[in-house]
């Protein structure tokens, strides 16, 4: 059977041009597919856009797609677009936002929703294409339709329990996968879930609240197979286990791997276990991703986050002394006033960080916050759960609401640091990035207008 398998563009085109990772999650799905033998063409859209002669080139059967919220309306044309071309073509999505609101894609363009993980689940799709079309017997499945009705759900699985993902699929567009400095970049998942409960994150409950971990020797069998120089840990929280990880530098030490790694890691993790990032940034280990998430115990602890403001200046003081990027983010509440857009710039500056992000607070489906506040929810546009607009009422008016967050990205971190940051794109590559970076402006302080019909800002 020939299956394609697409990954969609994103729902703002710069953040395309900020990081591009690598589609890991449909390289595991080829690689399930070809266990069975069928001929498997991934299509990063991000890359070439032009989807429909990619499929009327490679005339698949079976049609594969994946989506975060942002991306439902983006996936469900395209889903149309390929129908239009040939309604044979069997056309099945799934991701992130499948599983956390397969409703979305009750639509009749879709022949079937994919719950969870989708490795197993793909591959019997497949099989029941060439055979009965028995859906109702594969578990993890929603089938469009007037009851729009579900098979039992598909516990997930042991992460070794997966093949290792197929890269041979992205061979053409390697060079082209990067975040920010780092390029290229391969990403490796050396975990899933976390253990940590933020009420503003699904992940930890796609898993069943489970913290799913790979097998040391299984990484570093990956590893070995890995040709780029920057390795991306793509888990939800990379370094929860603490034992495992020191074990896994360990395994990396002994088999001359030489990498630069970037992870993710809590505040907390790193207070309590400085000599573990020693013992990394001896590996290779050059970046950090930590969620800060605020400037105030208060908003710290409404999101359940289990941090304190005194252990985020800890944490930056270990990775300043360490020499490890930190690599801050934060989160905007859309309850911000102009003195909370000056707190949180005055406090970004106070850290001396290098480099620092911002994100809009959003309930994503399938977390607790988005259970929780609901109701206050803006009119449910899915292209808006894209953590550059706001998808809840704002305390200042839209256009001044916007207006402090563009300025918040400009001003937190000074031009004597963010010279050091940029430094890292190396000088052939500064013209581009000060245009993205013009257009970024743009694109944030531009934002109200994205809501259509006036929204109102809080009384």
């Amino acid at each position: 059977m020939r299956i394609l398998l697409i990954q969609p563009p994103s729902s703002i085109s710069f953040i395309d041009k900020v990081y591009m990772h690598e589609p890991l999650a449909l390289e595991y799905l080829g690689a399930g597919l070809k266990l069975d033998a069928h001929q498997v063409l991934l299509h990063d859209a991000r890359i070439e856009p032009d989807v429909l002669t990619a499929v009327r080139r490679f005339q698949p059967d079976l049609v594969a797609l994946t989506a975060y919220t942002s991306q439902v309306n983006i996936v469900t044309l395209l889903a149309r677009q390929i129908k239009a071309l040939n309604p044979a073509i069997f056309v099945v999505v799934g991701g992130h936002h499948a599983t956390v609101k397969p409703r979305d894609f009750n639509d009749p363009t879709f022949d079937l929703v994919v719950i969870g993980e989708g490795v197993e689940t793909l591959r019997q799709i497949a099989r029941e294409l060439t055979g009965k079309k028995d859906f109702l017997s594969i578990h993890g499945l929603a089938i469009p339709g007037a009851d729009f009705s579900f098979t039992p759900p598909r516990p997930h699985p042991e992460l070794d329990q997966l093949p290792l993902p197929d890269r041979t699929l992205t061979a053409r567009y390697r060079q082209q996968y990067f975040s920010e400095w780092l390029r290229p970049l391969a990403s490796v998942r050396t975990s899933l879930g976390c253990t940590a409960r933020c009420n503003f994150c699904a992940l930890w409950s796609l898993t069943g609240g489970k913290y799913l971990r790979r097998e040391v020797g299984r990484v570093i069998k990956e590893l070995h197979t890995i040709k780029e120089e920057n390795v991306f840990f793509c888990d939800d929280e990379s370094m929860c286990d603490v034992r495992r990880m020191d074990r896994l530098a360990d395994a990396i030490r002994e088999s001359g791997i030489r990498k630069n790694y970037f992870l993710y890691a809590r505040v907390d993790t790193i207070v309590q276990n400085p000599e573990l990032f020693a013992k990394w940034r001896d590996i290779g280990l050059k970046q950090v991703f930590v969620g800060m998430e605020s400037f105030s115990d208060a908003h710290l602890q409404g999101m359940n986050k289990g941090i304190t403001v005194k252990q985020q200046e800890e944490a930056v003081h270990i990775l300043r002394e360490l020499g490890i990027l930190l690599y801050a983010s934060f989160v905007v509440d859309p309850d911000y006033t102009r003195n909370d857009f000056r707190d949180l710039t005055a406090y970004v500056r106070r850290l001396k960080l290098q480099y620092a992000s911002f994100s809009v607070l959003t309930p994503l489906p399938g977390t607790a916050m988005y259970n929780e506040r609901q109701g206050e929810l803006l009119p449910y546009r899915p292209e808006l759960f894209d953590f550059i607009h706001t998808v809840l009422p704002t305390r200042l008016p839209l256009p001044e609401f916007y207006a402090e967050f563009a300025r918040l990205w400009q001003r937190a971190i000074p031009p004597h640091r963010a010279i050091k940051t940029f430094s890292k794109y190396g000088l052939r590559r500064l013209p581009r990035v000060f245009k993205l970076l013009g257009e970024a402006m743009r694109t944030l302080r531009q934002g109200h207008l994205d809501h259509g019909e006036t929204v109102s800002a809080k009384d």
